[in-house]
């Protein structure tokens, strides 16, 4: 049986090998911030994204932006410095600038292959362009999934410097990652942005 979440609530998950899924109707950008307990990021190299998808142990962030997504999550293989998984929307260029502006999307956490266990739909927003979904986090040795919501007007580079990077390499990284989403057209520029950065 599903847990339908609304913003704020937590689920406990009864395994580690789980889902992720995401439903818009509008392709959105798939992120995943890896973020110690006070929700800070170690730096560029905790964000799996379309230019490093699998930078992440246990986790693979999808390739490209598309309207649904689903990945597999091994949260044995997490890197016990992390505590927190946070799934990144992000609008891309060339499509609706605002998630006001399209019907909500909704996140899941769901068993490999089966039924959601917890699902969100992301209702409410209004001017942002990028989203901290939700969160798989760590807390006495055990993982739950929170509903979170928390939407940046100003982008995915304003959701990277709250996660603590500072704003030169937030810039830097949201340019790679939203560059490497376009395709073999943007490879280019997301490895310039990212050598740019020292990514």
């Amino acid at each position: 049986m599903t847990a339908e979440l609304v913003r704020g609530q937590n689920h406990p998950l009864s395994r580690t090998r789980v889902e992720i899924g995401i439903a818009a109707d509008t392709p959105v950008l798939a992120l995943v911030a890896a973020c110690d307990d006070t929700g800070r990021m170690a730096g560029p190299g905790g964000l799996a994204h379309p230019g490093a998808p699998a930078a992440l142990p246990g986790l693979a962030a999808p390739a490209e932006a598309a309207a649904a997504h689903r990945f597999a999550v091994d949260l044995d293989a997490v890197a016990p410095s992390v505590h927190q998984l946070r799934l990144v929307l992000v609008l891309p260029p060339g499509g609706p600038a605002r998630f006001g502006s399209v019907a909500a999307p909704r996140v899941a956490v769901a068993e490999p292959g089966g039924a959601d266990l917890a699902g969100f739909a992301l209702a409410g927003l209004d001017a942002e362009g990028a989203v901290v979904a939700l969160e798989v986090y760590r807390r006495q040795g055990a993982w739950k999934v929170r509903a979170v919501g928390q939407g940046y007007a100003d982008g995915l580079p304003a959701l990277l410097t709250d996660a603590g990077l500072t704003a030169p390499a937030a810039a830097a990284l949201a340019s790679a990652a939203l560059a490497a989403a376009a395709g073999p057209a943007g490879a280019g520029a997301a490895a310039a942005a990212r050598d740019g950065a020292g990514i």
